[in-house]
């Protein structure tokens, strides 16, 4: 079963709703929401939304980002994180989507899921519209501090997912570095370069600079939490700025402007293979249970896509491959 916090996000329940609906006419997959009954029904009603293979489990609560994460995973028990976090811990084959904010998601994954016994740390992955394909960037913010046993954890889990789910046969795993050559970085990067060298079930590509991320071959960046939120973030705040910059471009003067129409159609087609949308939600690994994180701002249509992956986390039964990792 896909479960969908249908209260966590910017534009919620809204974008929730008109996502489902989305994701059942595409994918044919029954979608149960989960939140408070009436208002969900409410965006059914306003918007004449068929219900058809959505069904609601009520959840009076909301968690909202000025709650403290851990604290209002403890007290708020019919929140709709929470109550869908308890759904899939009864059906560890199920999936969750939820667009709240980290911080509550992490604590949900942690305090009411818990972890894959043998996982030393769940991480959350980024999935970047890189130029020439998708690329995995694990871990983007559960983990500011790590030791190369973590980041080695990381590795593998995310080529499990990009196998599976992104459908990249042995995908290819290199290190976020100051450098590519491998005697670069610091103590932990040293000792994470040649723990990876030496792991027979990572296809192990090497250390990757920064420049090099959004144009590369690999398929999976792995770091510690910190780092890759800077990464993550360094990345999301230049697309802001190229799409403003090209905005005050081709509004300069006339013919700037005749530029944009006669260029409108092959631009739009070349952003949206860097759009966010395009992918919906990052996976948090290394919990014992499904989950994929939208991203808080998600509209409906990333809002579907994020259930596109969830559909084939459940369907390739990535759960149970992540822990037949650690039960050898």
């Amino acid at each position: 079963m896909i479960y969908v916090d249908a209260f966590g996000g910017d534009y919620a329940p809204d974008a929730m709703v008109k996502g489902a609906v989305l994701a059942v006419k595409e994918f044919n997959r029954e979608i149960t929401l989960v939140g408070h009954e009436e208002k969900i029904k409410e965006v059914f009603d306003k918007n004449s939304l068929s219900m058809d293979k959505i069904s609601i489990i009520h959840a009076p609560e909301e968690i909202t980002c000025h709650d403290e994460s851990a604290l209002a995973i403890r007290r708020k028990k019919q929140s709709s994180l929470v109550v869908a976090a308890n759904l899939i811990k009864e059906d560890r084959n199920s999936v969750l989507v939820t667009a709240g904010s980290t911080g509550a998601v992490l604590s949900a994954g942690v305090l009411v899921t818990g972890r894959i016994k043998g996982v030393k740390r769940p991480a959350l992955g980024a999935v970047l519209p890189a130029r020439k394909k998708p690329i995995l960037l694990m871990d983007c913010g559960a983990n500011a501090d790590c030791t190369s046993e973590y980041i080695k954890q990381f590795a593998s889990m995310s080529s499990i997912y990009m196998k599976y789910v992104m459908g990249v046969e042995n995908p290819k795993v290199a290190l976020a570095n100051i450098g590519s050559e491998e005697e670069k970085g610091n103590k932990l990067y040293k000792e994470t370069h040649q723990v990876l060298k030496e792991t027979e079930d990572i296809n192990f590509a090497g250390n990757m600079e920064g420049t090099d991320i959004m144009n590369s071959d690999n398929d999976v960046i792995v770091c510690d939490g910190f780092t890759g939120n800077i990464i993550l973030k360094t990345i999301e705040g230049m697309g802001n700025l190229m799409k403003d910059i090209l905005k005050d471009v081709f509004y300069t003067n006339t013919k700037t402007k005749l530029s944009y129409v006669l260029t409108k159609s092959v631009l739009n087609k070349e952003m949206a293979k860097l759009s966010s949308k395009r992918y919906g939600g990052a996976p948090l690994l290394g919990v014992n249970g499904g989950i994929i994180k939208a991203h808080g701002n998600s509209d409906e249509t990333a809002f579907k896509n994020a259930i596109g992956q969830a559909i084939k986390f459940e369907e390739n039964e990535v759960l149970e491959k992540i822990k037949n990792i650690y039960a050898k």
